[in-house]
Parts: C-alpha cells; structure tokens; sequence
C-alpha cells in the first residue's frame, strides 16, 4: 500500500484529489495538510512513501517544503500545480520533486505519478516535458548563476513570509527563531540580493515564485 499526504491549500481541491487517490486499491491518504509548514510537519511525523504538494501556499510554499522533506526524509514528492513556469518547473527538480503535473491533469495520470514516485522514478506530466526539455536546450552550458540562487534554504524561507507581509515577530514564531536571527536574516536578504526596501524583496519572491500575486 502506498501512504499519500496531500498539500493544497484549497478544501476543495484536496477532497477532489483525495477521491480520485482512494479509489485506487494500492494507495492510501494518510493526512492532509493546508500549508507548506504543516506538510512539513506531517512528513516527519507520519512517513508518507509520497507527497502530493501544490506549489502556492502560505507560510512555506511547495518548492521550500520539497526542499526541507527531500534533504531529510524518504518521501518522495509529486508537485501538481496549476503554474507551469519554466524557473518553478527548474526549483522543484532541483529541489528533489520526483514529479511534476499541471492540475487539470488530476486523472488516472496522477495514481501514475503516484506509483512512479514510491518507485523512486521521475514522473512529469507531457507539458511538463517539453518545458524542462526547452530549458535544457536553452541553458548555455556556463550559464552564470544569480544572486537568487545563492540564497539559503533558510534564507528563502524568511523572503517568503517577508513577502507575504509578516512581521519579524511573526517569522521567528513560525520558524521558532529568535526575532534577532530573523532581522540577521532580513538584513542579510538584502546584501546578497542588493535591494534595501520591502517592496523590492517582494518583487524578486514573486519573480522567482515564492509568492503569486493572484493567490
């Protein structure tokens, strides 16, 4: 049997996934979560053999929670989201996504992306294959990196909720920071990335996709 946690912020949807998830034989949902923080949370603490993670949540969205689950855990994640841009596509590779399918495809090739996955195999859905394919072929093969790039996990982390709005109080409480190390991280966003005011950082969150302005 394969043990599915499900992350999406929409009631909805998750129940519509759920449904098509539990009318399979050889898969079980074994917990849901409304944020990248709580599918965080849930990973640990119940080992799913796969996640099935939106991308735009609050809090922590589903390329950072990847990130964090891939570095520590053995479930492996399956991103299905309705944005199919090239640099989301590039991170959640990147970060340890052994899938990645655009949400109107929540058919029967989603239990394929399910199985491929506990399998440790790579699953992407037809239109996901030919951007990662464009990307590839587009890249030079000394291509520089960016300021963006050479942020931290942690760093990219606290970019978020500063993009959303939250106070340095409410990061540190989030992340169980203290509010100096936060301000540490604040400051230390704004070197590596050279912009001095809040708006600008929030633009660079939304450009690289930590943030989505229609969310």
């Amino acid at each position: 049997m394969i043990r599915v946690v499900l992350a999406d912020d929409h009631h909805l949807v998750r129940k519509g996934i759920r449904a098509l998830l539990e009318k399979s034989e050889d898969i079980e949902v074994v917990g849901e979560a409304e944020d990248g923080l709580q599918a965080v949370e849930l990973a640990e603490r119940l080992l799913p053999d796969v996640l099935v993670m939106d991308i735009a949540m609050p809090l922590m969205n589903g390329i950072q929670a990847t990130e964090r689950i891939c570095a520590t855990l053995a479930t492996r994640v399956v991103i299905l989201s309705m944005h199919s841009d090239e640099t989301l596509v590039k991170y959640a590779l990147r970060n340890g996504a052994k899938g990645y399918l655009l949400k109107r495809s929540v058919t029967e090739e989603l239990l394929l992306a399910v199985r491929a996955a506990s399998r440790g195999e790579t699953y992407l859905s037809p239109a996901i294959s030919k951007i990662v394919l464009h990307e590839f072929l587009a890249q030079p093969a000394d291509s520089p990196s960016t300021a963006f790039d050479g942020l931290s996990p942690r760093e990219r982390e606290v970019l978020q909720f500063i993009a959303e709005g939250h106070t340095n109080a409410a990061i540190a409480q989030a992340l169980n920071l203290s509010v100096k190390t936060v301000e540490k991280h604040r400051a230390s966003l704004m070197s590596k990335l050279d912009v001095h005011d809040v708006a600008g950082l929030t633009r660079i969150a939304i450009k690289h996709g930590l943030v989505f302005p229609d969310k």
